[in-house]
């Protein structure tokens, strides 16, 4: 019996602190909170049974328990809102997280499109520089190929030349060199003369081969000829000399003096005798000395003034150089500045010079001589003969170079 009186009192003690314990360990099982409310509860009805118990001790037990389970719903219902609180922060965690990601995956995408656009600009690139590289070679390539193929006709015309050649082609060769010669003096010598001397020379040669086949050449050297010695022999070098001796000339020429034209006559007044006529013969003798006194003269014509000792000396050196320009003229075969030179000179000479001297006047007959000769002459553009010559020529070595051909490819 006393077991059972000290017994009772203590396990609704325990009880609650196990519920305490149970509702802090665990606040979200709250169906074990109800079987332990339940065991608590039946406990509490067995012990009030027991006689030997007393009264007030019930009556506490069921005010702890009441605490305990106001306590453990509280805390139930904070560990719900900080479940629900760190639930909500790991989703918002979650959705930075996400969001981060999802911007350094766009950058990443976008270098991998930028890396994937420069490796695309970079193939492009390189493709374009080969492309160019080996059109560049192929040209290069053609193009010594080409100078190959022409070095090797250039050999073979040599080899022809040199092999397949006749005992009178060094006179076609003669005749081509001369008729290259005469055009060379004609169109830059403009020396129409020796050219029609070369042109004969090379005639010759043609002549000496003796071959029907080069009638038209010599039909063509012929006419050459002819145009050659048609056109006008100009002595240039008579000309020059000519106006350098007149030039030298200059300096011995006499200047032409102040030549006054005629004043004209004035009636000479007379003075009379007589005593009576004293008022007029005063009044002539007072005339006739303001008269001397200062003197009025009309001249009808044209004076020609004195020069100085330093415009004599610029009047000689600038006909000196009309004459130098006129030499320039002769072989630059120009008619127009040649002629309006000398014309120039000449009226210089004629206004500044004395024209009663004897070597003025020699000096002004010769430059209206030289003035009046043609010094200009219209040349021939071509010559007919030179492409035809060279044409033979040629020929005569293809058919060298065809006959070497034909008989290595039979040997």
């Amino acid at each position: 019996m006393t077991d059972k009186k000290n017994n009772p009192p203590q396990e609704p003690e325990k009880i609650a602190p196990a519920l305490s314990a149970s509702s802090d360990v665990s606040p979200q099982s709250e169906k074990k909170k109800q079987e332990q409310e339940k065991v608590a509860s039946s406990t509490s009805s067995t012990s009030s049974t027991s006689p030997s118990k007393p009264k007030n001790p019930p009556s506490s037990q069921p005010t702890s328990a009441k605490s305990s389970t106001q306590r453990g719903t509280k805390l139930a219902t904070i560990a719900i809102v900080l479940t629900i609180l760190f639930s909500g922060g790991l989703t918002l965690h979650f959705q930075q997280q996400q969001t981060l990601y999802q911007a350094q995956l766009d950058a990443l995408r976008t270098e991998l499109n930028q890396a994937r656009q420069g490796l695309r600009t970079d193939l492009d690139t390189a493709k374009q520089d080969a492309i160019n590289a080996a059109t560049e070679i192929a040209n290069r390539s053609e193009v010594e190929l080409s100078q190959q193929h022409k070095s090797i006709e250039s050999l073979q015309l040599a080899v022809a030349d040199i092999t397949g050649r006749r005992p009178n082609d060094w006179l076609l060769a003669e005749a081509d060199y001369l008729v290259k010669l005469a055009g060379r003096k004609l169109f830059l010598e403009q020396d129409a003369e020796s050219a029609t001397l070369l042109m004969e020379s090379a005639d010759q040669r043609i002549a000496e081969l003796n071959d029907p086949s080069l009638t038209p050449l010599r039909k063509a050297m012929a006419h050459d000829i002819t145009q050659l010695k048609a056109i006008p022999f100009i002595d240039k070098d008579g000309l020059v000399l000519t106006l350098i001796s007149l030039q030298q000339w200059v300096d011995q020429l006499p200047l032409a003096n102040a030549i006054l034209p005629e004043t004209a006559q004035a009636e000479q007044v007379s003075v009379s005798k007589d005593i009576a006529d004293w008022q007029s013969n005063l009044m002539s003798s007072l005339k006739a000395f303001g008269e001397n006194f200062i003197t009025f003269r009309v001249r009808d014509g044209q004076a020609v003034p004195l020069l100085s000792p330093q415009q004599h000396f610029y009047l000689r050196e600038n006909l000196k150089a009309k004459l130098e320009t006129a030499i320039k003229a002769v072989y630059g075969e120009q008619q127009e500045v040649y002629h309006t030179t000398l014309t120039t000179a000449k009226q210089w000479s004629e206004m500044f010079f004395n024209l009663q001297d004897h070597q003025v006047k020699t000096f002004n007959q010769s430059l209206t001589t030289l003035a009046d000769k043609k010094i200009e002459v219209i040349y021939p553009q071509t010559l007919a003969s030179q492409q035809p010559l060279a044409d033979v020529i040629r020929e005569r070595l293809r058919r060298s170079v065809s006959t070497m051909t034909t008989k290595e490819e039979a040997q």
